[in-house]
């Protein structure tokens, strides 16, 4: 993993769930949470993104926003949004260059052969792009510290 905290984030450019392309740098007025997640749909991302979509009057107290990131098609990931009542965009990385780029790829995802996926991990960023908090996880059951989250968040 090339990215560590202290580092500039990369600007990347990716289709959201309107299949509108979007990038990091649009993002990068307020605080921001980037959150790969390896399936929409899953138990584990189903039950993270409902924490964080339940977080979200405490992070825009902290003047910040969720992103979430998956390898997912934008058809799934706007299935999966409206299912859960996300408010926040969800961004397709279809070739999975931005997932390698900031935390690496599952190869072979739950046992299914050629099935790669986003790993599971959360970069905050503040507003110029600098990430200040990151954790990369290699088991995808595991949620994110969401404790951890806020308080990197809180700290700057």
């Amino acid at each position: 993993m090339a990215i560590t905290v202290g580092a500039k984030a990369p600007d990347f450019k990716l289709v959201d769930t309107d299949r509108k392309e979007r990038t990091l740098s649009e993002f990068l007025n307020r605080k921001t949470i980037l959150a790969f997640y390896p399936g929409a749909f899953t138990g584990v991302c189903t039950k993270e993104f409902c924490a964080l979509r339940d977080a979200m009057a405490n992070f825009n107290s902290m003047n910040a926003q969720v992103v979430g990131i998956s390898v997912d098609g934008p058809f799934t990931n706007k299935a999966f949004a409206d299912t859960n009542k996300l408010t926040f965009p969800l961004l397709s990385d279809l070739t999975m260059e931005v997932s390698k780029k900031f935390c690496g790829v599952y190869e072979n995802f739950a046992g299914v052969k050629g099935y790669t996926t986003s790993k599971r991990a959360v970069f905050v960023l503040d507003k110029t792009g600098i990430v200040k908090y990151l954790w990369v996880t290699e088991n995808a059951g595991v949620e994110p510290p969401y404790e951890e989250i806020s308080k990197a968040l809180a700290s700057f």
